[in-house]
């Protein structure tokens, strides 16, 4: 955990020294002071926290306004010194037309300097660590939601960067895409990596991150452990919405348990809507009956507004006193 990890250098940390980001009179990110060490850091808020400002000035995408960025020692404002230390995958869906999955990693390290050779044994050498191996000659654009965040995980790691920012980088996989991205994380972590992952989705930096970051309009309101979180959230109860060829089925099942508080099932029976207190054992659970029952999932996802609700129970007045 964090907390058992010694002290690191300027060198071997990522740094905020007192940063702030204003879009004209519209604020991004106000007098922010963090150390990020090496593990896996959570960034939680709802949409306009300040998350991806805040990974946009760790990238270089942006320049604070005021107070310093310091990324392993290295400003950001020196993209040519930045790219050998740092990966990076955005949320949004940007790929070249026409081009294969094999070709948008390929021709990304190619640009960075690598030479045809190297380029080609990394691009395949992180297309199977990502499991898309299969579709690397495929075109991107017929790629489904979650292969295509995949392939882009792929592309901000296929350099061995020692600092990987990724946004929102589990939405859209099915819960078994979603447990192998994990342990890619974590198997990152362990080799001393530095990832920054932000989510609106709480229960899932639950499950990966070492520490947390809890944003609000702009603000941070708390940092620490995740384990403090963990114990507010097993009260109160999650909305997780699943689109799948079986909702009937699934609902079923998961009404077996007790930490299932509620689900309904969409209008147009190609969905269910789950309230649960429990969401470790929730996609525990859902991973088993989607097996056993041989259910095709399309999305798993939580609902924003159930999402907005958990964080303002976790800091209270605070965020809104911002």
């Amino acid at each position: 955990m964090a907390s058992e990890q010694q002290p690191q250098s300027v060198e071997e940390t990522i740094v905020f020294d007192n940063v702030s980001k204003f879009y004209g009179e519209v604020l991004g990110v106000n007098r922010i002071n963090l150390t990020f060490q090496a593990g896996i850091t959570g960034l939680v808020g709802p949409n306009g926290s300040g998350k991806t400002t805040l990974m946009n000035l760790m990238t270089g995408l942006l320049r604070p306004t005021q107070g310093e960025v310091r990324v392993l020692g290295v400003s950001p404002s020196q993209p040519q010194n930045l790219f050998a230390r740092l990966g990076y995958s955005t949320q949004f869906d940007s790929f070249p037309g026409g081009m294969t999955g094999y070709q948008f990693i390929y021709s990304y390290l190619r640009v960075h300097g690598f030479p045809h050779g190297e380029a080609h044994n990394l691009t395949w050498q992180t297309l199977e660590r990502v499991g898309l191996t299969d579709a690397a000659e495929r075109k991107v654009a017929g790629y489904s939601k979650g292969m295509r965040q995949r392939v882009r995980l792929a592309q901000a790691i296929s350099h061995g960067p020692q600092v990987l920012v990724l946004d929102e980088p589990l939405n859209g996989l099915d819960p078994m895409a979603r447990a192998e991205v994990i342990d890619i994380f974590k198997d990152l972590a362990e080799t001393g990596c530095h990832l920054i992952i932000s989510s609106h989705i709480l229960h899932e930096v639950d499950m990966i991150a070492d520490r947390v970051v809890l944003l609000s309009s702009g603000y941070v309101v708390a940092e620490g452990e995740i384990g403090g979180v963990r114990t507010e959230m097993n009260d109160h109860p999650i909305q997780v919405l699943i689109r799948c060829n079986k909702p009937s089925t699934v609902a079923a099942r998961l009404f077996e348990h007790d930490y299932i508080v509620g689900a309904s099932l969409h209008d147009d029976l190609q969905g269910l809507e789950v309230q649960t207190r429990d969401a470790n054992r929730f996609y525990s659970q859902l991973n088993e009956i989607v097996i056993n029952e041989e259910v095709d999932i399309e999305t798993v996802t939580v609902a924003d507004a159930d999402v907005r609700a958990v964080y303002q129970y976790l800091i209270g007045n605070e965020g809104e006193a911002r």
